[in-house]
């Protein structure tokens, strides 16, 4: 005997469960945090539909079994019984092989949706045939996981029923494939018609007590703008080198601090990276190149006509050394920067904080000497709408990672960043690269140009030693306006 389920949503609950009734939209994400009642909607949606639809096969996946069991399956029985359904009457639950059995014959796969180095392509889920997911805490899973998942969709036509594929994702913000995804196309009215994103605040659920309403307000700006107004962009990721305002301010006009020029650029071919040229005076960028796909002697050309435009030699030009761009460094013979190489010992008292840290390269070096120079707002990104929003994303990404381990400095891994931001950091890297120069050459502003330094022995690179002449140039010595600093 088929029983009638009651089930009274609140206003975004009933919005997200219209759009998996319809037969256009394939995916929801449900954004909420804690007491939003997500997990519940997701279960609800879960049961009501695997009751009614005999023969169904779902989905309910999370970062990790052991705590989809400690949660997500505690909320699955509480929403069962809130329905009156009862275990071994009405469902069975497996706990061997994780699946949930209906009476009528539908299933539910408990599955856990973690990265596993011994199946780095999830090629365990291909086995699962399924109609429909609840996918708990989206932000922690992975975009190929997800994308392997919809390749395992197929229509469900029994006993009448038909439908599309349905996936509700329910999500705290990240800035990962989520945030791509769904929230920025929503936020710019771009979203696809086959997607929806529901925004839930805390004043959306009635059963909130307003006392805990009060108390938000009184927190901090971060918990405030994500909590109680949904604001993605406001990250409380610890150890993130970069603070999102001071990201924001970059953006704004500032006077360059000299008016030392420079090139830095990130080297790319005809793969998926772009090919990223800023100009820079001082830390102002104030003229830029991008290239889709390019060969390397496209990128050589245009480099020099930087080069010849704002008369910025070869010292004073950084290129990527790593992959394709050796070959653009040994065309110019400019200077070339190797990622993984050792950190640089940087003159002067502004940075003997550097001389005191254990970096584990030269790129996490860079990276928290541009954290320095962005959050002390003396920078100005000078690019367009488009570039603004990628730099955005790439610099918000950039934390220091292993802080509990007994190592060196570390920062995330740039196929961490691409597993968050689905590409690679063209642009960040670009900004990185100039940092060089403010570690290894910056210095020289603050040397009197006096004849006694002519013959000064200058410790630059982890111990080699460089005269003034060897540094300046004699012609640089006897005409200082064309400085090659």
């Amino acid at each position: 005997m088929t029983r009638e389920i009651t089930f009274k949503p609140y206003k975004k609950q009933f919005q997200a469960l219209q759009l998996l009734r319809d037969n256009v939209t394939n995916e929801v994400l449900y954004w909420g945090w804690a007491r939003w009642a997500k997990s519940y909607l997701g279960c609800a949606w879960v049961i009501i539909n695997a009751y009614s639809m005999p023969w169904s096969a779902w989905l309910i996946g999370r970062n990790e079994l052991k705590r989809l069991k400690a949660t997500t399956l505690i909320t699955f029985y509480e929403v069962a019984n809130s329905f009156n359904l009862k275990q071994w009457q009405d469902f069975n639950y497996n706990a061997q092989d994780s699946i949930i059995t209906f009476k009528n014959g539908s299933m539910v796969f408990l599955i856990d949706l973690s990265y596993m180095p011994s199946d780095p392509n999830y090629d365990r889920l291909w086995s699962y045939g399924i109609t429909y997911a609840f996918i708990d805490e989206a932000q922690e899973i992975s975009e190929q996981a997800i994308n392997v998942l919809k390749g395992r969709y197929s229509k469900l036509q029994w006993e009448g029923w038909k439908t599309i594929p349905k996936s509700l994702y329910t999500c705290n913000p990240a800035k990962n494939w989520i945030y791509r995804e769904f929230y920025l196309p929503y936020k710019n009215g771009t979203i696809r018609s086959d997607r929806a994103f529901v925004p839930s605040l805390v004043t959306d659920n009635p059963s909130i007590a307003p006392e805990y309403i009060e108390n938000l307000r009184k927190a901090d700006n971060v918990t405030v703008q994500r909590l109680l107004y949904w604001n993605f962009e406001y990250d409380d990721t610890p150890w993130r080198l970069f603070d999102y305002d001071k990201i924001i301010s970059s953006f704004s006009p500032k006077t360059a601090y000299n008016n030392k020029r420079y090139i830095s650029c990130d080297a790319a071919r005809k793969g998926k990276d772009k090919a990223v040229i800023f100009v820079w005076e001082g830390f102002n960028i104030i003229d830029y190149t991008i290239f889709d796909t390019c060969k390397t002697t496209e990128i050589t050309q245009e480099i020099r006509y930087y080069q010849n435009k704002y008369k910025i030699d070869n010292q004073r030009t950084i290129v990527d050394e790593d992959w394709v761009g050796g070959w653009v460094v040994d065309e110019l013979g400019c200077l070339g920067f190797v990622n993984n190489s050792l950190p640089v010992n940087p003159y002067g008292a502004k940075h003997q904080e550097f001389l005191k840290r254990n970096f584990a390269n030269l790129k996490t070096q860079c990276y928290f000497e541009l954290a320095r120079v962005v959050n002390d707002w003396i920078c100005f990104f000078d690019v367009d709408m488009e570039i603004k929003s990628k730099l955005c994303e790439e610099l918000d990404v950039v934390v220091q990672v292993d802080m509990d381990k007994d190592s060196k400095i570390r920062i995330i891994s740039k196929e961490d960043v691409k597993e968050k931001i689905g590409r690679s950091p063209d642009y960040s890297d670009a900004c990185m690269f100039r940092c060089y120069f403010n570690l290894v050459f910056e210095w020289v502003e603050e040397v009197p140009e006096d004849p006694k330094y002519k013959d000064k022995e200058f410790d630059m690179w982890n111990g080699k030693k460089y005269t003034w002449k060897e540094l300046m140039g004699e012609d640089v010595i006897e005409n200082n306006e064309d400085s090659i600093f």
